[in-house]
């Protein structure tokens, strides 16, 4: 069962927003929103990290001295139950459900955020939802989630191969050489790339989100 916990992080459902690679540099026009840069630590010194893309291109980061970094860990099916918050991304498929690709089990403090369902960057008809767990049920295709948020609620079929995890406190003690992380950043007018939030996989663990 889950028991390590972390303070409130009312916008960390935005750290979730990923790109596979680093946006090429035409794209970081003054103004533009953070990009999400998900991959390998390769190196860090000071307040400088070098990541390795999950598509193969080299990112250099400033970390930024506010930076909110936060481990992920994994869960267990156990954790999952009628009244636990959860985000998950998720495929839509036709029948009107949807198939998850991962399912993140929130700590009791952070129930609430993200709450709602929203276009998401996995892939075409990608979904991410965050809500309260109605049913849990069992099913020929998988196990079954009814997640309500806002009044509504969707039916989300998770396969047995699907990570579960959670989220825990980190610090910068955990951004070492091959930790994998999903990075939120932004251009600053020098052009360099600064890193304002961080989730770190945690033993080994690649963020699945």
């Amino acid at each position: 069962m889950i028991t390590q916990v972390l303070p409130r992080v009312h916008t960390l459902v935005l750290v979730l927003g990923i790109a596979g690679a680093v946006v090429a540099p035409s794209v970081w026009a003054q103004g533009s929103p953070p990009v999400r840069v998900r991959g390998t630590i390769e190196r860090i010194e000071g307040d400088t990290m070098e990541v390795k893309t999950r598509g193969g291109a080299d990112a250099t980061l400033r970390l930024a001295g506010d930076a909110r970094i936060t481990g992920l860990i994994k869960a267990s099916w156990a954790d999952i139950k009628p009244g636990t918050f959860v985000g998950t991304a998720a495929i839509e498929q036709a029948t009107g459900n949807a198939r998850s690709l991962e399912v993140q089990v929130f700590p009791e403090n952070m129930r609430g955020v993200g709450e709602g369902s929203h276009e998401y960057d996995l892939g075409p008809k990608s979904s991410m939802t965050n809500g309260t767990i109605g049913q849990v049920t069992e099913a020929s295709t998988g196990r079954q989630l009814t997640i309500k948020y806002q009044g509504t609620e969707k039916t989300v079929v998770v396969p047995p191969d699907a990570p579960i995890v959670t989220y825990v406190q980190a610090t910068r003690d955990d951004l070492a050489p091959g930790a994998k992380v999903i990075v939120t950043a932004s251009k600053q007018p020098d052009g360099t790339m600064q890193a304002t939030r961080i989730l770190v996989g945690k033993d080994g663990i690649e963020p699945p989100m």
